[in-house]
């Protein structure tokens, strides 16, 4: 137990009443200071005893969140199939489709109807009334504004990007000529290779060259927090494409959502996997897909489950490498179109010296060169002015390597 802070002694009050004035007058200045010495003493206890109490009470607050935090179960997307009379609901969870018959609180029996979203805990008891935010993010993945990017400005990539109009625009297009030869167009595009070739841009030529509507979002952006949820923000991105054909659902990264199945028992695991197979569903279920195609990137091809790979789903797989020495030249060429480059730039020379840079990696070696034009007051770029800003990218790729193997090996 803590001991109480300490009280000082209570000076000494008595004075001698013959003493002459001059000296009692003295003891009394001497009685005041230690009064004074004592109210310091006390007022500087008291606030430490405020600052402990203080400590004490947030450090007990902590305690009863993080116990709260203990005690809170997981809870579970389900959707209100039926409302029975007095306080009964039958309600469908979202990751096994299981229909149970469950209890509502009192307190929001009146705010539940057939087809609402809510949260239900272990026991399928509903906690709360979820909103409509779902098709609420599913509609904000719709590009409303074409990107700028046509196919004008993508560089030594042209037979992917011939095989990509091929299987996506042509179909929507030109649907007929399918129909003559009597073949069903490709479904879907799948795009790998590593980061920076030209994926991302390719999908954005896409969406600026046709008028269908095109929806884009990332693999990780399918993976919610409660379970269910990914599922349903997949049926609900489908069936908005489904209302606005022909349309085109780019997804990036699908390498977040779709890999290997394992054993794993996480929640965490089993929620992926349950949207990846929504996934499967909506791509090749018994729904007509009818004027929607599907584009997807990633740049860890290997780690993809071969279920989504198979015909039917992605029909076309396209590899997107990186340039070649002519591919290269084409990427300086259109990287520096906007740029006030001096004629004595050699861009066969650089694409040479460029070899194993991507697309992305180029874009940024014009931008530096750029720089260090601003830097020497010139508005023009000259054949230098790359040779510098070569040197001062592979100097920083070499001082990342070397600082981060300094930090692994401290």
């Amino acid at each position: 137990m803590s001991r109480s802070p300490s009280i000082p002694d209570r000076p000494h009050r008595d004075i001698d009443p013959d003493l002459p004035d001059d000296e009692r007058l003295e003891a009394l200045r001497g009685h005041h200071g230690d009064l004074v010495d004592v109210n310091e003493q006390l007022e500087q206890q008291l606030e430490e005893a405020e600052d402990r109490r203080q400590r004490l009470r947030e450090r007990v607050d902590r305690i009863e969140r993080e116990n709260e935090t203990l005690k809170s179960s997981s809870l579970y997307i389900a959707t209100v199939e039926d409302v029975m009379d007095g306080e009964e609901v039958v309600v469908k969870q979202h990751g096994n489709n299981q229909e149970v018959l469950t209890e509502v609180s009192p307190r929001i029996v009146d705010q539940v109807e057939p087809g609402d979203r809510v949260a239900v805990n272990d026991s399928f008891a509903i906690q709360t009334v979820l909103n409509a935010e779902t098709d609420a993010r599913a509609q904000s993945m719709e590009i409303t504004e074409r990107p700028e990017v046509t196919y004008g400005e993508i560089g030594g990539i042209d037979e992917q990007v011939r095989e990509v109009r091929e299987a996506v625009e042509q179909p929507l297009a030109e649907p007929e000529l399918f129909d003559e030869v009597g073949i069903e167009p490709p479904s879907g595009v799948l795009l790998y290779g590593p980061p920076g070739t030209g994926k991302t841009m390719l999908a954005k030529a896409v969406a600026h060259e046709t008028d269908a509507t095109f929806i884009k979002m990332a693999g990780s952006e399918l993976v919610r927090k409660f379970i269910g949820e990914g599922s349903r923000l997949v049926r609900d991105l489908f069936e908005m494409a489904r209302e606005r054909e022909p349309a085109i659902i780019f997804i990036d990264e699908i390498d977040a959502i779709a890999t290997r199945r394992s054993e794993s028992k996480t929640s965490g695991d089993a929620e992926v996997q349950r949207t990846m197979m929504q996934l499967l569903s909506e791509m090749d279920g018994f729904e007509a897909r009818g004027e929607i195609r599907i584009i997807a990137a990633t740049n860890r091809f290997d780690m993809l489950d071969r279920a989504i790979l198979r015909p039917g789903r992605f029909d076309r797989l396209i590899e997107v490498p990186e340039p070649d020495r002519d591919g290269r030249e084409q990427i300086l060429q259109i990287h520096t179109r906007g740029m006030n480059v001096a004629d004595e730039v050699d861009f066969g020379d650089l694409a040479d010296d460029t070899d194993g840079y991507s697309g992305a990696e180029i874009e940024s070696l014009a931008t530096e060169a750029g720089m260090f034009a601003i830097r020497n007051d010139r508005d023009e770029v000259t054949h230098q002015d790359f040779v510098e800003a070569l040197a001062k990218i592979e100097e920083d790729d070499s001082s990342d390597v070397i600082s981060s193997a300094g930090y692994f090996y401290q």
